[in-house]
């Protein structure tokens, strides 16, 4: 069993940038690889990026690639997300997930088993 925990949201204006943190609890955490998905107001939660449980090896989904980082700490259980340059189209709940599967990249939702419950993220134009 994982617990996620995301923080670091808040309001930004357009350009600006945040780093969201995944706070993780369980002993089999570092052996999970790991994503954030988000949600927009009105919309499906849509894949954001993954990294693998050693680190070595991230995926991004083409709206955020090049603007976007995602990086892990497992000695502190932390995953964080840099977003860089962010757009109004950015806005969005950013969910933190593990997926205990060996399938990766994976930008199917179904394959994450562990949620966090959600940090928000606005940006103002």
């Amino acid at each position: 069993q994982v617990q996620l925990v995301e923080s670091g949201g808040g309001l930004v204006q357009a350009g600006g940038s945040l780093r969201l943190s995944c706070a993780a609890s369980g002993r089999a955490y570092s052996c999970y690889a790991m994503g954030w998905v988000r949600q927009a107001p009105g919309k499906e939660r849509e894949f954001v990026t993954t990294i693998t449980w050693s680190g070595g090896n991230t995926y991004y989904a083409a709206s955020v690639k090049g603007r976007f980082t995602i990086s892990r700490n497992n000695a502190k259980n932390t995953v964080y997300l840099q977003m860089n340059r962010l757009k109004p189209e950015d806005t969005a709940v950013y969910y933190c997930a593990a997926q205990r599967g060996s399938s990766w990249p994976t930008t199917s939702l179904y394959d994450y088993d562990y949620w966090g419950q959600g940090t928000q993220v606005t940006v103002s134009s």
